[in-house]
C-alpha cells in the first residue's frame, strides 16, 4: 500500500503562541520525525505542507519549518493559503500521481489545518489517519478530542504496515 505522510503547518510563526510548551513540542517532534524517518526508509512520500498565509518579506524567516522537524532533500514541500492543505493546491494530485491510499497527517494546529485537511483527504477518497502523539493544539482538551473523534495511528502500526 502507497502511503503519504503529511507534516502540516510546523512553523515558528505557530508553534510559538503561547501556551503550547517547548517539551510538548519536542515531544510530538521526535513522534514526527521518527514516522518521516521510517517513511522515508521503505520509499513512502513525504510531505511538508507550510502556511504561507501572512507571510512577507519581513517575517519571512518565521514561516520557515522549525528546526527541531527533520526536513531531507527527498522530501515533498507544499505551500498553502487555507487552512485544508487540498485546497487550491496540487496536493491531491501529487498523492494520485504516487498512487496514495492512506494518508497519515501530523503537525499543527489540531482543530484547524490538521482537521481540515484530514476532512479534506477522506473527501476525496484517501483513508486519512492521524498520527498519535503526532498532533499539536494550543488547548489540550482539542487533542483528546480529535484522537476520541478520528481515525488514530500509532508508530509501530505504521512500521508494522511498511514492513508487509
Amino acid at each position: 500500500m502507497k502511503i503519504a505522510y503529511l507534516i502540516i503547518d510546523m512553523q515558528s510563526v505557530y508553534l510559538q503562541e503561547d501556551p503550547l510548551e517547548q517539551k510538548v513540542i519536542n515531544r510530538a517532534c521526535m513522534y514526527i520525525n521518527y514516522v518521516a524517518d521510517l517513511m522515508r526508509s521503505k520509499g513512502q512520500l513525504v510531505v511538508h505542507i507550510q502556511d504561507i498565509e501572512g507571510r512577507d518579506e519581513s517575517n519571512h524567516a518565521l514561516y520557515e519549518v522549525v528546526p527541531e522537524i527533520d526536513v531531507r532533500e527527498t522530501d515533498l514541500k507544499l505551500t498553502k493559503e487555507n487552512s485544508n492543505a487540498f485546497w487550491q493546491t496540487d496536493l491531491e494530485q501529487i498523492l494520485r500521481d504516487h498512487g496514495v491510499e492512506l494518508v497519515v497527517i501530523a503537525g499543527f494546529a489540531a482543530e484547524h489545518c490538521v482537521l481540515f485537511t484530514y476532512n479534506g483527504a477522506n473527501e476525496r477518497g484517501f483513508k486519512p489517519v492521524l498520527l498519535q502523539n503526532g498532533i499539536l493544539s494550543t488547548h489540550s482538551d482539542i487533542i483528546t478530542s480529535t484522537y476520541r473523534d478520528r481515525n488514530l495511528i500509532s508508530h509501530p502500526v505504521i512500521q508494522f504496515m511498511l514492513n508487509q
